[in-house]
């Protein structure tokens, strides 16, 4: 299908998409997704990026939930506050094809919107299902030269999935998807220059704002670019990407070939920081549990992870809790010391222990070669730790566990992280009427019934 629109592509799929296509295992990933969506929304709502943009909004009124709030707002600034909630941790789920994550930028707009009409759980999973697909299908066309740029896809190309899934949910035609995904390419946004901050997870905050408010705006008649806002000579792709650093058929030819949501799927996330790090903490943790290590009798340690990923986590002296996420020196510290990565890490002062301190003197990070792995793995890391008397203990991942549906998380090690993540935000039968409503989704014929479960009643 040579010199395809996008924009129309995307609309006619979109148009013709449909619960009943979904086959038994499209419909698990959904349930996986947002489930792992809701638990770290809810830890992220008591962070401060989320409590001080919510105090900002507070006068804000409306229907829409507030998780792990007493008060509702305007759907737009639930899935303002809410998205930003959900990434405030760096918990959430991650996939390879978007090179970020692909379900923040979608649940929270769909449950704000979930707030305003009735919607059934049937709804809510086509919904999700189809944002998941436009954007990995974009970040297809596009990766990984954005990514690499320096853009934020989980933003960048998020905002389009939440178009794409609220456009879904109101059910707009053809003629409306496309001006939703127009509207949705002047609100793509998000840089790396501001990881480690409190800004990054507010890029997913406006991301799933903006791709609502482009659903709601095509929906009441507003107008945008529905021709060739993506392949306009200053559209999406030739400002973001630029000429020759795009394939627009790559992503056309894979649609729903398979569903992204299956292969390669969700990447649920056991360590609450920047999952580029996780295959070393695997591999430090392994160290760890099979040896007993004293601080004092190592030497160096050897770090290696993908060139990509070792740009922004690169932090050998981070200077905040933030930050402290994508210091790949900090998290493997952590990971030899305690034989685990934990959110208490990343709380207080945390990271200026001084027994980790020292530690993180002695890890030399840097990326692997084609020796060590193949050329098109970038998600493999290596840790050889060097002890004085000589000796050398060394582990390696191909991969971080539950990255791909061909390694998947265990469903127990999911509901626990779920349950950890609600845990001291709603009650623990709110939590686990949460979690049972989840696991039978398509049952519900509202959605309100759910997303009661995510405030509080203070």
């Amino acid at each position: 299908m040579k010199n395809s629109n996008v924009a129309e592509f995307f609309a006619t799929k979109l148009s013709a998409l449909h619960f009943d296509q979904f086959d038994e295992e499209i419909i698990h990933w959904a349930k996986v997704g947002i489930l792992d969506t809701v638990g770290v929304t809810l830890a992220g709502s008591a962070q401060p990026c989320a409590e001080i943009l919510s105090s900002v909004l507070e006068g804000s009124v409306g229907h829409s939930i507030l998780f792990g709030k007493s008060r509702t707002c305007s759907a737009l600034d639930a899935a303002f506050i809410n998205g930003t909630a959900s990434h405030a941790l760096d918990f959430d789920d991650c996939n390879n094809t978007m090179g970020g994550h692909p379900s923040v930028p979608i649940v929270p707009a769909l449950f704000a919107l979930s707030d305003e009409m009735l919607v059934t759980g049937k709804d809510f999973i086509a919904a999700y299902v189809a944002g998941f697909e436009v954007e990995t299908k974009l970040a297809m066309m596009v990766n990984f030269y954005h990514y690499t740029k320096g853009w934020h896809p989980t933003s960048t190309l998020g905002v389009f999935g939440a178009a794409a899934a609220c456009a879904h949910l109101l059910k707009l035609n053809e003629h409306q998807i496309k001006i939703a995904l127009a509207l949705a390419a002047s609100g793509a946004s998000g840089i790396k220059a501001n990881f480690g901050s409190m800004t990054k997870p507010m890029h997913i905050g406006r991301c799933a704002r903006e791709g609502l408010l482009a659903s709601k705006l095509a929906q009441a008649g507003y107008t945008a670019n529905e021709i060739n806002v993506f392949e306009h000579p200053q559209g999406f792709l030739e400002v973001y990407n630029g000429s020759g650093n795009y394939d627009i058929e790559k992503g056309i030819r894979a649609w729903a070939d398979p569903f992204d949501i299956v292969k390669p799927g969700i990447a649920i996330k056991q360590y609450p920081c920047c999952g580029s790090t996780h295959p070393a903490i695997d591999c430090a943790i392994s160290i760890a549990l099979e040896h007993a290590i004293n601080p004092e009798d190592i030497e160096r340690v050897e770090v290696w992870i993908h060139e990509r990923r070792l740009q922004h986590t690169n932090r050998p002296n981070p200077n905040s809790q933030l930050d402290a996420k994508f210091s790949v020196q900090y998290v493997v510290a952590r990971a030899l010391l305690e034989s685990c990565v934990s959110l208490e890490h990343f709380e207080g002062d945390h990271y200026n222990d001084s027994a980790v301190r020292n530690l993180m003197k002695k890890i030399d990070a840097r990326p692997y070669d084609e020796v060590q792995f193949s050329s098109e793995n970038h998600f493999g890391g290596e840790v050889r730790v060097h002890l004085h008397s000589g000796l050398v203990l060394k582990a390696k991942v191909q991969a971080p566990l539950g990255r791909t549906s061909d390694n998947p998380l265990p469903a127990d090690r999911l509901k626990k992280k779920f349950e950890l993540c609600a845990n001291g935000i709603i009650s623990i039968d709110m939590a686990k009427q949460a979690c049972d409503m989840i696991e039978n989704l398509e049952a519900i014929d509202d959605m309100r019934l759910l997303t009661k479960l995510f405030k509080t009643h203070e």
